[in-house]
């Protein structure tokens, strides 16, 4: 098992993020903890990213991941460009990279990630229990000589407290890059709280063949976060019965 305390190092994943306007800004809200404040928009974000080999990690081997959350006001990442986030769902193929994740808060369970690129059409489809549950739809260009970097910082629970860090970023976005449709497969699931309002309204995005990032060595303690609940693996936010309407948002 990895330190949970040590550095990670992770480079040249296959990397779609972006981020969205919710159907529902009030479920999202609620899911944010006390101590910390969704922004105006309830503006939600998703990762889906894909390391195809051991020699691109640091430690932690070949693997794919999607985390899904609702970005934060007044806690911004270093550089003042990207909001903080509130992980809400943290789903991947790796025990080890699941254990790692836990042991910081994240709220980490099972699944699968695949990204397939053909004739400048990109999917993205994340997977539990073997079920489709999310799949995003993008048209895609090529790499260029244009580098993203910067910083994101995430939050997680643990032991009763909001716990942050810092992540730095380094990415290869390709140009041209056009979201055409979020989908939420499965209404009955927790994530399904977080789909995009209809028509998509699309916050910020880019994908990248390329994308290299660091999980920190440390975590920071947030002030005011006495009796936040600790993240548990595996744990879900019960969708409230009106939530689980037909209709799948989708929007070009």
């Amino acid at each position: 098992m990895l330190d949970s305390a040590a550095p990670q190092l992770v480079v040249n994943s296959r990397t779609l993020y972006f981020s969205w306007l919710p159907a529902d800004p009030d479920a999202v809200a609620a899911l944010v903890p006390a101590g910390l404040t969704p922004r105006r928009d309830r503006q939600v974000f998703l990762n889906q990213y894909v390391v195809d080999d051991e020699s691109q990690t640091s430690g932690f081997g070949a693997y794919s991941l999607t985390y899904l959350g609702v970005s934060l006001n007044g806690v911004d990442a270093p550089g003042g460009q990207n909001p903080g986030g509130w992980w809400t769902h943290y789903v991947t193929s790796s025990e080890r990279v699941r254990a790692y994740a836990a042991a910081r808060g994240a709220p980490a369970v099972r699944g699968q990630t695949r990204i397939t690129s053909r004739a400048g059409t990109l999917v993205a489809e994340t997977e539990v229990d073997g079920e489709p549950l999310i799949r995003a739809r993008c048209q895609v260009g090529e790499t260029g000589q244009v580098i993203s970097s910067g910083h994101h910082r995430y939050f997680t629970a643990r032991d009763g407290q909001l716990l942050s860090s810092v992540y730095p970023y380094v990415a290869e976005p390709v140009t041209p890059f056009v979201i055409e449709a979020v989908e939420f497969l499965d209404p009955g699931h927790p994530t399904y709280a977080l789909r995009p309002e209809n028509p998509l309204t699309i916050g910020f995005g880019f994908y990248s063949p390329r994308a290299s990032f660091a999980y920190p060595g440390g975590l920071k303690v947030h002030p005011g976060s006495a009796a936040v609940p600790a993240a548990r693996s595996g744990s879900a936010h019960q969708v409230p019965a009106r939530l689980a309407r037909s209709g799948r948002p989708s929007g070009s």
